[in-house]
């Protein structure tokens, strides 16, 4: 009688595609954590939970983005002087900061 052996017979040792399957597994894998470790390192859990947010990015810079979820529809709004049809745009015209005690002062450029 021929042994059998644990990790498989003779046949598939000689067969390279053998291999492609655990690879595709390892590399699913490696995708997952990767997606899972960019969401929590910058902090983006936000976009998975039910509640509306709203995210700054790039505050007072040329290159400011407001990003808005509301329900299970995402906005994006990038402030400039230039027209476009395809997305909403504008200019910024001041300022505005939150005192301690829950006001809000809004100053106008150029003032």
């Amino acid at each position: 009688m021929r042994r059998r052996r644990l990790l498989g017979s003779q046949a598939d040792d000689n067969d390279p595609m053998s291999v492609v399957g655990n690879l595709f597994d390892v590399a699913m894998v490696f995708a997952v954590a990767l997606m899972v470790a960019l969401v929590g390192r910058y902090n983006m859990t936000e976009m998975f939970s039910r509640d509306d947010f709203t995210i700054v990015k790039n505050p007072g810079k040329d290159n400011m983005e407001i990003i808005t979820k509301e329900g299970n529809e995402i906005n994006r709004y990038t402030p400039s002087d230039e027209e476009s049809s395809n997305q909403k745009r504008g200019k910024k015209v001041g300022t505005a900061y939150e005192l301690d005690d829950g006001r809000i002062i809004y100053i106008p450029d150029g003032a």
